[in-house]
């Protein structure tokens, strides 16, 4: 237990799925520390783990695609949650297409957008990427159920978190 548990206990955010794309390779993983963080300009911040493979190629990528799942999308979270890359392609099962600058956009998410990145923070064992979007799209209504934190509990993740 961290002294921020009892605080984050209380939490349930959405997660997200981040994709990236670097050198010919494509990585996902399942993303729950994101926020938006300025208005004007339109700013996003993701942060993934160290120990991630998404991480590992996200540092050399030029772009990351930020995707929200519907709260049914279960087997789309354990898939990018509960494997990793270091030993299977995520991408040969998920339908997906290319985005602008080579992005790796999911074709079952409902929202997504594309950023260019920024900047890189250190932020202890996960690292953020500020992003500034480029392009976006949503299919979804407003009344659409996200994927939220307490959707999540029972992945077991691919990676530990550090």
């Amino acid at each position: 237990m961290t002294d921020l548990d009892p605080f984050t206990d209380l939490l349930d955010y959405p997660m997200y799925v981040v994709t990236a794309e670097a050198a010919g390779e494509r990585a996902g993983c399942l993303v729950g520390f994101a926020s938006q963080c300025s208005i004007e300009p339109a700013r996003f911040m993701v942060w993934l783990s160290r120990a991630n493979r998404t991480y590992r190629v996200a540092e050399h990528a030029e772009r990351l695609t930020v995707h929200l799942l519907r709260h049914d999308q279960d087997r789309l979270a354990r898939h990018f949650g509960g494997e990793t890359g270091d030993r299977t392609d995520k991408f040969t099962d998920v339908p997906w297409h290319p985005g602008p600058g080579g992005s790796v956009i999911l074709d079952e998410a409902p929202a997504w957008f594309v950023g260019r990145v920024e900047n890189r923070v250190d932020g202890g064992d996960h690292v953020g990427f500020l992003l500034a979007p480029e392009a976006a799209e949503n299919s979804a209504d407003d009344r659409t159920p996200l994927l939220t934190l307490n959707d999540t509990q029972g992945i077991t993740p691919g990676h530990p978190a550090d």
